[in-house]
């Protein structure tokens, strides 16, 4: 007979896994399934990895009525620009009017968290998670669904799997409108500044631009679409390589503000003047492009309101009830600033 055999009920039915059965089928003590299950230590990790496999085999799940801690556990994998504060607000003002306090997390650039921010978040037993530009494994998202304890992500960096609820924004979108707007100006030899095009926000922009350039009949230049970074370095970098060569483009779209910014300082070191000389659109519309100089044009994300929608759908998911959407994009929309004119030979 099986282990799974065993958990049938006279009747025929599967009897639900409780800490007792797993200690049984583990063979280890139900104090130490405890441990296992709240994240505490003192327990050897073969047998940890022995109580794990059998919590995930037969699909355990902590008790409805077993009570979370009052906080919401908030990860990012680095928090080194405006960006990150306007999830955060988002988050924090929903969490507030819930009286949730907000742990946060930062990876210092690292996209998973490690096993010490697992064991803590299963100790803790928050309301739930929320993974901003994070990316957890299979098996940390096994942990916290055995727990009870929801998971939403925001821009995540993989493909959004249908069961990981998430939230984003119409990125394919916005890179159309950025590059459009440029082509109805005049521009032809438009440049593109791409992030890692392994995430899915930075490919639907990048993928927004080629449509743009194709329905207009303009075809896209291969040096002039650059694979960077996603701050300032690369933006200064890359626009200035872009600038340096023989046939410089007259206008650069930029995978976020700060790509952006550092194509601003690249124009002034080459002594190009913004927007007469070249054309620069942002994307996420933080708070210092309506003071840059020139204030710069950009595509507007929902930053706040992305934080918002995520900590309202864990929290639907912390009630036990079903979200109506498990992926929600918020729409985005061009700010056409200074940054942007018709190229010199359009004048």
């Amino acid at each position: 007979m099986s282990s799974s055999d065993a958990e049938q009920s006279p009747g025929g039915r599967r009897r639900q896994m409780t800490v007792a059965r797993i200690a049984r089928l583990a063979g280890v003590s139900a104090p130490t399934v405890s441990r296992v299950i709240n994240g505490q230590s003192g327990v050897a990790l073969s047998t940890r990895q022995r109580v794990e496999e059998v919590i995930r085999q037969h699909g355990y799940r902590r008790p409805e009525g077993s009570a979370s801690v009052a906080i919401l556990e908030l990860v990012f994998h680095a928090l080194e620009s405006l960006w990150a504060l306007e999830i955060i607000r988002g988050v924090e003002r929903v969490a507030r009017e819930h009286e949730l306090a907000v742990v946060l997390t930062e990876m210092q650039g690292r996209l998973t968290p490690g096993k010490a921010w697992t064991e803590q978040v299963l100790t803790r037993r928050p309301t739930g998670v929320i993974a901003v530009f994070s990316e957890l494994t299979p098996h940390q998202q096994t942990q916290l669904a055995t727990r009870s304890i929801p998971l939403v992500t925001l821009d995540p960096t993989g493909e959004p799997l249908h069961e990981t609820p998430s939230v984003g924004a119409t990125n394919w979108s916005g890179g159309l409108a950025a590059t459009r707007h440029l082509l109805e100006l005049g521009h032809e030899r438009i440049a593109m500044l791409t992030g890692p095009v392994r995430w899915p926000c930075c490919r639907a922009r990048l993928d927004g631009y080629r449509a743009a350039m194709d329905a207009a009949g303009v075809p896209v230049e291969p040096e002039l679409v650059r694979d960077s970074i996603l701050y300032v370095e690369g933006g200064l970098r890359d626009g200035g390589a872009l600038l340096a060569g023989p046939r410089p483009p007259t206008a650069i779209v930029c995978t976020n503000d700060l790509q952006a910014l550092g194509v601003y300082e690249a124009a002034r070191l080459a002594g190009r003047r913004i927007p007469e000389d070249l054309s620069v659109v942002g994307f996420d519309d933080l708070s210092f492009t309506q003071w840059s100089g020139p204030p710069m044009t950009t595509v507007r994300q929902p930053l706040e309101r992305m934080g918002a929608t995520a900590t309202e759908m864990l929290l639907v998911l912390a009630s036990g009830e079903p979200l109506e959407q498990r992926r929600v994009e918020l729409a985005t929309e061009l700010v056409v600033r200074q940054s942007t004119a018709p190229p010199r030979l359009a004048h």
